[in-house]
């Protein structure tokens, strides 16, 4: 647990750092400019030249705010989200809380930034602030349904609730058989085999779809583009964190970024063999047994780390482009989009998921 707490508290203002940089960097690639060049080689000491404007910059309270709760609330926001992390595995025999139930933990726990985002909004004693927690607390609570249906599905499918079984359940140490390759009783085991072959997405071919809406849902969870109404610059200013300034700005930032990260480890262990590695064991050249270390080895544990987060910032620069592609829906395309869309499908792939478990394919 100490190992974990330490590499998550590492690893999430190390993103910032990094992903608010790559954002930079991949939205000016799309639009055909240079971004960030001024501050270090290629703009690499940007972000530091902000942060130190952050930190010197004046802590403005409003003088008509509500300032108990406008102080609270980023860090509301933001341990809800770090909070988050405590029950995701990272490596064979490297995980946070040994909670049998990690998925139900999580999608809980997470669910707390909807009141610190209300706090902020309410404590900011300003229309915009107001209206964009609003819709940022309607666009959450609604979304959650498809994105806990997806969830769910994978559940289902592994028969528990712990994120690290989960994980075993994707790669060449699982203890369960798992046919792929041919029909049921063809003797193919791949757990042998390992590497993508033993991924959710690939043991049950309807899991792909799951994992399609809960990307769509996540980057509703984290008010990324093309569901970032709750900001809408254009009309709202910046949304529920308009008022903030300073550390409390920066805190808020440091909690979206890591919401956006922790949204893609999940998916990852949940659908894209988690800390398992993608090479398969096939004829004579054992890939995954060359590329992925045993439990309980500094090779599992060094390996195990690089392909989750291989996998995660995967998610994250395709939330990136989606971002700087796509452009923002309206509240009407929204809703439907989440009860008329994601919803039923979310629905319909839970019931084939357990068809699909029940017939044992």
């Amino acid at each position: 647990m100490p190992y974990t707490l330490l590499i998550f508290a590492i690893a999430v203002p190390a993103f910032v750092i990094v992903g608010v940089y790559l954002e930079r960097k991949v939205s000016a690639f799309i639009q055909d400019r240079m971004g960030p060049m001024e501050v270090g080689k290629w703009g690499l000491l940007q972000l530091f030249a902000d942060l130190i404007k952050l930190l010197f910059k004046e802590d403005i309270v409003p003088k008509a705010a509500d300032r108990k709760l406008f102080l609270l609330a980023p860090f509301v926001i933001f341990c809800a989200v770090f909070a988050g992390y405590a029950v995701l595995p990272v490596a064979p025999d490297l995980r946070g809380s040994g909670a049998a139930v990690g998925v139900f933990f999580l999608l809980t726990i997470v669910a707390v930034d909807v009141l610190g985002i209300l706090m902020a909004g309410w404590g900011s004693n300003n229309k915009y602030s107001l209206i964009g927690a609003i819709r940022a607390i309607s666009q959450m609570v609604s979304y959650e349904i498809p994105l806990t249906l997806s969830v769910l599905c994978v559940v289902m499918f592994c028969q528990t609730l712990d994120l690290q079984e989960i994980s075993f359940l994707q790669g060449i140490y699982s203890t369960e058989t798992n046919y792929f390759l041919g029909v049921k009783g063809t003797g193919i085991d791949v757990t042998e085999i390992g590497g993508f072959l033993t991924w959710n997405i690939f043991r049950n071919p309807f899991l792909f779809f799951a994992y399609i809406i809960f990307f769509i849902a996540s980057l509703a969870e984290c008010n990324r583009a093309p569901f970032d109404i709750p900001e809408g610059e254009s009309e709202l200013v910046g949304g529920f964190h308009t008022e903030y300034s300073g550390m409390r700005y920066a805190m808020l930032m440091l909690a979206e970024y890591g919401m956006m990260l922790l949204v893609s480890l999940l998916g990852a262990i949940l659908f894209l063999g988690s800390w398992n590695t993608p090479f398969p064991n096939v004829g004579p050249v054992k890939l995954a047994d060359w590329t992925s270390g045993a439990p309980g080895t500094w090779l599992g544990y060094v390996t195990g780390i690089f392909w989750l987060f291989f996998k995660a910032i995967l998610a994250v620069v395709v939330q990136m482009w989606a971002r700087w592609t796509l452009p923002r829906l309206r509240v009407d395309q929204l809703v439907y989009l989440g009860w008329k869309v994601l919803t039923p499908l979310g629905l319909v792939l839970f019931f084939i998921t357990g068809i699909w478990r029940l017939l044992g394919v």
